[in-house]
């Protein structure tokens, strides 16, 4: 776990440095030029730097341990700062682009040159954001691989939106780039300001599509988000694999955290076994399950025989993520 910890922590910071030096040189550019695209990038970058800072809160304080207070852990609180990041792509990136765009459009007026400047900056800033974006794919790629899943489904379906929020939005910030170098340049290709602007509303929009994207994902994270398909139909088959075991009945999911997963099952047993024979079988899939599914870090199971219930719950040990 520590070493899956200290990759996004990697991926982050990377992302960070990356984006502080780019806010700068482009608030730069957009000062010096008056480009609304330049200046919406800026605003982008800044954003994007004060989103991955929250990332990084979000990497730190997600991997305390339980406490009596919070006895499962902290591992979702994860989700509530990548949700504030989202919100903070819309906001500070996504709505000041916009609006950005449309004063200067409304406004008809704009400032032309310094276009070399421009470009220069813009090319440096595709060379950074390139490495950043390069550090996520590269940790998704590796967690896909640990998963057993695409690169897509790794991307739609990780319990870690640390590395996929940074992924969105380096390839936001390089679509955004494209689109402010199109903008600077048919600007200084036709000498019509409105290019200039309508390139700081598409980014804009852009923006506002990660962010929704980002929030929603986020959103059914916090809520409480049923674990992979594959990962429901394997702990079915090994509770129905039990001689012991005549039917299971129902199955509860719900991802905790970063490869965290609590899992409540209910079960029909044979009628004539003892309190102790329950028991001990109890103890058996609690082993089971942590062997084979070592991201089950809490394992509950209500049994049910000669018509009456009977509990037995029982937690996993800590997983090894």
């Amino acid at each position: 776990m520590a070493d899956h910890e200290e990759e996004s922590t990697l991926t982050v910071l990377v992302a960070i440095t990356a984006n502080l030096g780019i806010a700068v040189a482009k608030g730069i550019a957009g000062a010096v030029s008056g480009s609304a695209a330049m200046l919406s990038e800026a605003a982008h970058s800044v954003a994007d730097t004060t989103n991955q800072a929250l990332l990084l809160v979000a990497v730190k304080r997600s991997s305390r341990p339980a406490d009596s207070r919070h006895q499962f852990g902290y591992g979702r609180e994860r989700y509530f700062w990548t949700l504030l990041a989202a919100v903070g792509i819309f906001v500070g990136g996504g709505v000041f682009a916009v609006l950005q765009g449309i004063r200067e459009l409304t406004g008809g007026h704009g400032e032309g040159g310094h276009y070399a400047l421009s470009f220069a900056v813009l090319g440096i800033a595709f060379v950074l954001e390139s490495i950043s974006w390069s550090q996520a794919v590269r940790q998704l790629r590796g967690d896909a691989r640990r998963t057993d899943r695409s690169f897509r489904d790794q991307l739609w379906h990780t319990s870690d939106p640390a590395a996929t929020t940074v992924f969105f939005e380096d390839t936001a910030a390089l679509a955004g780039l494209v689109i402010a170098g199109a903008g600077v340049g048919l600007h200084q290709a036709t000498g019509q300001h409105f290019w200039d602007p309508l390139a700081s509303i598409a980014i804009g929009l852009l923006l506002t599509v990660v962010a929704f994207l980002l929030g929603k994902e986020n959103r059914s994270l916090i809520v409480g988000e049923a674990a992979d398909p594959r990962l429901q139909e394997a702990l079915t088959e090994l509770l129905s694999s039990y001689p012991q075991v005549t039917s299971v009945q129902e199955l509860l999911t719900m991802v905790t955290g970063r490869q965290e997963v609590l899992v409540a099952a209910r079960l029909d047993l044979e009628d004539d076994l003892r309190a102790a024979e329950v028991e001990a079988l109890a103890r058996r899939m609690e082993r089971d399950i942590a062997a084979a599914h070592p991201t089950v870090r809490h394992f509950f199971v209500d049994v049910t025989a000669d018509g009456k219930q009977n509990e037995a719950d029982m937690r996993g040990g800590p997983a090894a993520v």
